[in-house]
């Protein structure tokens, strides 16, 4: 083998992943149609929470662990000499004991566990020394953090762009007119994909893909 091939070799595996383009069907749905998809079973690091994410200390503590931990994970592949890869974006599951509450905007009265995808060579052994390592910063949250395997399976998703008090219309047509037009019926928790930093994007320009496990009503 030369010299140069040897080179493209080296280059290529240590090409950096980045699971929104290596699973574009998972992290790139169209916006306007719904599709189905199969998500298969991941690695997230999460945490659990209750309350207004706009308001809610709780929701602030979490999102900056799971980021700061999320990072200490990638440190910790990358000093192991494994892929380097590129942390992946915020995700969130959403419920609430009377989901009404999502209808009138109660967002005191919501449970969620927001969480960030991890790549298949992250290992609980790994996750647990990066998590020490992370707990120097002293976040609070950063102990609430657990590392788990996630399966939605069948599901129904969407592409939403605009402020995430606008996603009620879009909802709407998916649980009144798409899923039962396929005979399918909701089975999960309603998921959230953060494509955008809020911080740095327009409400109307952000991107969120809605996601919805789902199977058939035959």
């Amino acid at each position: 083998m030369s010299a140069d091939l040897k080179l493209g070799s080296s280059r290529s595996a240590m090409q950096t992943y980045d699971i929104k383009k290596e699973r574009k069907d998972l992290y790139s749905p169209k916006r306007g149609d719904f599709e189905i998809i199969d998500v298969p079973d991941l690695g997230f690091l999460m945490i659990d929470g209750h309350g207004d994410p706009n308001t809610s200390a709780a929701y602030r503590d979490a999102v900056a662990a799971l980021y700061t931990a999320s990072y200490a994970v990638r440190a910790a592949t990358k000093a192991r000499g494994e892929r380097v890869h590129t942390v992946a974006p915020l995700e969130g599951l959403w419920s609430a004991t009377d989901w009404e509450v999502f209808r009138t905007g109660d967002k005191d009265a919501w449970d969620w566990t927001m969480m960030i995808a991890q790549p298949d060579w992250v290992s609980s052994e790994l996750v647990d020394e990066a998590l020490a390592a992370a707990r120097k910063k002293g976040l609070p949250a950063l102990s609430l953090i657990r590392f788990e395997r996630y399966a939605e399976g069948r599901s129904a998703q969407i592409l939403h762009v605009g402020s995430y008090d606008d996603e009620g219309p879009t909802l709407a047509r998916l649980h009144a007119e798409f899923l039962p037009a396929h005979g399918l019926v909701p089975t999960g928790l309603h998921h959230e994909i953060y494509l955008s930093d809020p911080r740095k994007t327009e409400p109307g320009k952000l991107k969120t893909i809605l996601r919805q496990p789902v199977t058939s009503t035959a």
